[in-house]
């Protein structure tokens, strides 16, 4: 959907609990806090990229790198809306995942080296493409339930070629519980994302307790 984007080696982090950032997504955000205020304004005087993390499990917020996941998607300020009282409204574009190796400074906001992360390619091709149109069959079913991407996104699916960007996209639309999506985001083998997506796509309507 975009143009290969060269990753820095350190980005700003921003640790929030339940959302995170698939390559290719979109995430709306609303910048408030005074140290996420830095650091927009610090990403936006660099290369305008910053990685959403995912706060672990009993925490509503943190102290150190202890206290977020170490894979993220590095993402993009693609559209940044800046209000009369200093807060902005942004769309973040997911890039590629990457791990966090180490951190030049924790407070008042992470700067994390990274190391970018690279899907393992499928062993037997044709099982994965199987998986893909079982996930759009899936997918399809949900529009005759009423829930769909976005017109551009539906018409671009329609001639799909790539299962792990729909993998990723499925993932960050239509499963709702953020460990999952965590996990799926951590798993290189898009054919192990595809079972996953599968699975949790089966299981929305039912328990989504990781």
């Amino acid at each position: 959907m975009t143009d290969p984007v060269t990753l820095p080696d350190e980005v700003p982090v921003m640790p929030l609990p339940g959302a995170l950032l698939f390559p290719h997504a979109l995430l709306p955000l609303y910048i408030f806090e005074p140290r996420y205020r830095a650091m927009l304004q610090h990403a936006l005087g660099e290369n305008r990229m910053f990685c959403p993390a995912l706060l672990r499990r009993q925490r509503s917020d943190w102290r150190s790198a202890d206290d977020f996941h170490d894979v993220a998607s590095a993402g993009l300020i693609r559209a940044c809306v800046g209000r009369g009282d200093g807060t902005s409204n942004l769309i973040l574009q997911g890039l590629q995942r990457v791990r966090f190796v180490g951190f030049r400074q924790e407070h008042p906001f992470p700067i994390a080296k990274i190391e970018p992360l690279e899907t393992v390619p499928a062993a037997s091709p044709a099982q994965t493409e199987a998986l893909g149109r079982k996930v759009l069959a899936l997918y399809n079913q949900f529009k005759g339930n009423g829930r769909q991407f976005p017109e551009k996104v539906d018409q671009y699916l329609a001639d799909l070629r790539d299962p792990e960007m729909l993998a990723d996209l499925m993932a960050a639309t239509f499963i709702s519980n953020p460990f999952r999506r965590q996990q799926l985001l951590e798993q290189l083998s898009v054919h192990e994302r595809l079972r996953l997506v599968i699975r949790y796509l089966n299981e929305e309507d039912g328990d989504a307790a990781a």
